[in-house]
């Protein structure tokens, strides 16, 4: 069995991993080929490009890489048409992947969409695109199947695979204790701050997670936004320390050398450990964007910001269809936790909405309880399932 893989971000890479691992229990002898991280890869891919070559955000920004995507595309197709392809499996990026899948599904090879667009949200008239494209669409969110039924497309709920793989109680001790285990590999960008072996055990003292996103833009919006609101919540809490999270090497370069012009002695880099730093930590200040649902499975108060480009944020605003951008407001459908979007992402209101979280502590609590009903929602065998979905569809 030849499965060709096409991945379009760091989120994917690890969703992506953990699908394989369950398609080689499937099918022990299969191959796999298309692009992916450094998980997939250890679980048996060739990417034949880097994982960031897709990793590009909002319709401004995609129409400047557009050239570079189109050629990227069209060299994957002529790939898994050579290797010869018995099934092409898309992850996430839907603007990149459905037009792969579709000339693909063309040349007779059948196709799987792993992680829904949001359809449901905007763009709606894309359902058409897709049923032209995807044989079966294997989906995170309950809501999401349903609205692919309500269109006839062949889709399976298959729920989140770190929902199953987190504990319903997380134990935040136990994590501050495995990060004390980082310290080695912490940057720290100022001369003098605290060292991180001390951070984790200060219980009577907040930590707080900054986690501005995984893409370059991402840092370059956000970045200097997130450490503004940390300088200003330090001067209400004086001994609160924060954990800046960088989702790769590249990123993890890029806000070492943005934290040198801001002055916060208790700040620390850590590259990857977002799991671990989110579950150690009091609150959360993150983008939008799969690390919302992350933060809600590690039952941590969060409060999400986001910009974009002002010409993408004006087209944003006309097509989207949906009260909430974060996907634990989005299961909900209520506002369980604060989103600040574009003029309203400001230091002021993003400590503010911060500080609501430290000084009630039966909000907390409240949040941790609607926490633990999400991951029971999503408590599926995520991976075993969609696995078991893709042999029905070729058998």
């Amino acid at each position: 069995m030849k499965i060709f893989v096409v991945a379009g971000e760091l989120s994917g890479d690890l969703l992506g991993a953990s699908l394989l691992r369950a398609l080689k229990q499937v099918y022990p002898q299969a191959e796999f080929q298309g692009i992916g991280g450094s998980q997939m890869q250890a679980a048996g891919l060739q990417s034949l490009f880097p994982l960031e070559s897709l990793s590009v955000m909002g319709l401004v920004e995609v129409l400047k890489h557009l050239p570079r995507l189109m050629h990227i595309r069209r060299h994957l197709i002529r790939a898994a048409l050579t290797w010869r392809a018995d099934l092409v499996i898309g992850i996430d990026a839907p603007d990149f992947n459905l037009g792969l899948e579709k000339r693909l599904k063309a040349a007779g090879i059948p196709s799987v969409h792993y992680v829904s667009p949001s359809v449901w949200a905007w763009r709606q008239g894309r359902i058409h695109t897709i049923k032209q494209s995807v044989d079966l669409m294997l989906t995170l969110l309950p809501f999401e199947a349903d609205f692919y039924r309500q269109h006839q497309q062949a889709v399976c709920f298959v729920g989140h695979p770190q929902a199953d793989a987190l504990p319903l109680y997380p134990d935040q001790a136990q994590a501050r204790r495995d990060l004390n285990q980082l310290a080695p590999f912490a940057q720290r960008p100022l001369p003098e701050p605290a060292p991180l072996d001390q951070v984790f055990q200060l219980q009577d003292r907040p930590v707080i997670a900054l986690l501005p996103g995984s893409r370059q833009g991402e840092i370059a919006r956000l970045g200097s936004l997130f450490l503004r609101t940390a300088q200003r919540l330090s001067h209400l809490y004086p001994h609160a320390h924060f954990v800046l999270v960088a989702a790769s090497p590249e990123r993890a370069q890029e806000l070492a050398i943005l934290c040198r012009l801001f002055y916060l002695p208790r700040l620390h880099v850590i590259e990857g450990h977002a799991t671990q730093v989110l579950t150690a930590a009091d609150v959360a200040l993150l983008a939008s964007g799969t690390v919302t649902l992350e933060a809600s499975l590690c039952h941590t108060p969060s409060v999400v910001a986001y910009q974009l480009a002002p010409l993408t944020w004006q087209l944003a605003k006309r097509l989207v269809k949906i009260p909430y951008v974060s996907l634990p407001n989005l299961l909900a459908q209520a506002p369980l936790i604060p989103e600040r979007l574009q003029d309203a992402a400001t230091p002021k209101h993003l400590a503010q909405d911060l500080l609501q979280w430290l000084v009630h502590p039966e909000q907390r609590a409240h949040w941790r309880e609607q926490c633990a009903q999400i991951q029971q929602r999503l408590r599926q065998d995520a991976s075993a399932t969609a696995a078991a979905a893709i042999a029905e569809l070729m058998d």
